[in-house]
């Protein structure tokens, strides 16, 4: 099962909206199972990206551009070579949307509960919107 997911951050200067395609391996019922696997999904992505270093990193024009539409131009070298811990970040995960760090929306719809029945079809578009905290001081 195929979805696309966009992840928007309230407190960034750039107004950058992704969608990425995320390849699930059986269809979420429940919000908790559609984190969890998406979660899995970005593990094993980081967990792979480390094993693919190269020897002499370098970038072609074309990383250039797609990096730079991104907002940040590097080699993308990850210099802690530990890998990382599945269990304990779907844990985090569902920890911070317990906090409400972020929602979710399907659609237009917004997600509220962990055990929210959903019915996510092939395709679907999947919204993440991460809040960020404030600081300063009260005068």
């Amino acid at each position: 099962m195929n979805i696309y997911a966009t992840v928007k951050s309230i407190g960034k200067r750039k107004p950058s909206l992704m969608k990425k395609e995320y390849n699930l391996a059986s269809k979420p019922n429940t919000l908790k199972e559609l984190l969890t696997e998406v979660v899995v999904a970005q593990v094993k992505l980081y967990n792979e990206r480390a094993e693919e270093s190269q020897l002499i990193p370098f970038l072609t024009k074309e990383d250039i551009e797609a990096r730079g539409t991104e907002g940040k131009v590097a080699f993308g070298t990850r210099y802690d070579e530990r890998q990382a811990d599945e269990a304990a970040a779907v844990h985090t995960a569902l920890l911070a949307f317990e906090d409400g760090l972020y929602r979710v929306f399907i659609g237009d719809e917004e997600v509220t509960g962990l055990e929210t029945e959903i019915d996510i079809l092939d395709g679907a578009d999947i919204t993440f919107i991460k809040f960020t905290m404030l600081a300063g001081r009260l005068w």
